[in-house]
């Protein structure tokens, strides 16, 4: 009996590596959006919409006293709208459309890993969201007269955090959604909470302080305040390290949750 050890084929291809099977996976994800009329118009046409409807309400703050203008109001808005639309809705809907078409536990029998299922379904999302923040920073730099950001890093650190928070919220979101139709009315709390408290429409500077002590904890607030700093540059160093802990401390209680709560199969 021969004792010689089996050789690997050099012909053969080598295994698929993560970025790799992510990247695939993505592809796929981009292919089903671009077909997705209504979630297109949710992710692209929406924060726009909702930034020009909110320019009127924000002439008639008073802004002189918070060191404020229309643009740095606006523009962080505007961002906000994006991570909440195109990445925390959408995201919502994919995770649960795609557990109940069965489509997440069939990824699982594969070389998929669980973070990379995950991963590669939020990365389309994630890339419209980006360049989208690119487009409407620039528009608004350009049409409100808001200038270069005073403190670029803080700017992309709080862009980077918001959109890492919401696809984790996004998870567990879906994690405690039946359905489709379900997942439309799940997000509402996150939405709703996040346009009135974060600072998205009224600056937390505008608000009263124990007002805004409790505002501040809300999950996007971190973002928005960042964003906004990297634009008028007047946080110190507690604040931002302030805001850096709150939405760390906020993503790991989502990391938590999805890796208790999210299901793989379909809720029956």
């Amino acid at each position: 009996m021969s004792t010689t050890a089996a050789r690997p084929d050099p012909a053969a291809p080598a295994p698929a590596g993560p970025a790799t099977r992510m990247k695939a996976l993505a592809r796929a994800e981009l292919t089903l959006l671009g077909r997705n009329k209504a979630a297109l118009f949710t992710a692209l046409v929406l924060p726009a919409m909702l930034t020009f409807s909110m320019s009127s309400a924000v002439d008639g703050m008073d802004l002189a006293e918070s060191g404020l203008s229309a643009g740095t109001v606006l523009l962080p808005g505007s961002l906000g709208y994006v991570l909440l639309f195109a990445v925390y809705s959408a995201l919502t809907g994919v995770f649960v459309v795609r557990r109940e078409e069965l489509v997440l536990k069939r990824l699982r029998t594969g070389e998929l890993r669980d973070l990379e299922i995950l991963a590669g379904a939020a990365l389309p999302a994630l890339l419209l969201a980006l360049v989208q923040c690119v487009l409407l920073a620039a528009g608004c730099t350009l049409v409100l007269d808001v200038g270069a950001p005073r403190a670029v890093w803080l700017a992309v650190a709080g862009l980077l955090l918001g959109a890492a928070l919401m696809c984790v919220l996004a998870a567990a979101t879906a994690a405690v959604t039946r359905s489709a139709e379900g997942a439309q009315i799940s997000v509402m709390p996150v939405l709703l909470l996040s346009m009135a408290g974060s600072g998205m429409v009224v600056p937390l500077d505008l608000m009263p302080d124990a007002m805004a002590s409790v505002c501040e904890l809300l999950p996007l607030s971190p973002a928005i305040a960042l964003i906004r700093g990297g634009w008028t540059g007047a946080l110190d160093a507690g604040q931002v390290l302030g805001h850096l802990a709150t939405a760390v401390a906020w993503t790991l209680l989502g990391v938590f949750a999805v890796r208790r709560r999210f299901r793989w199969e379909p809720r029956r």
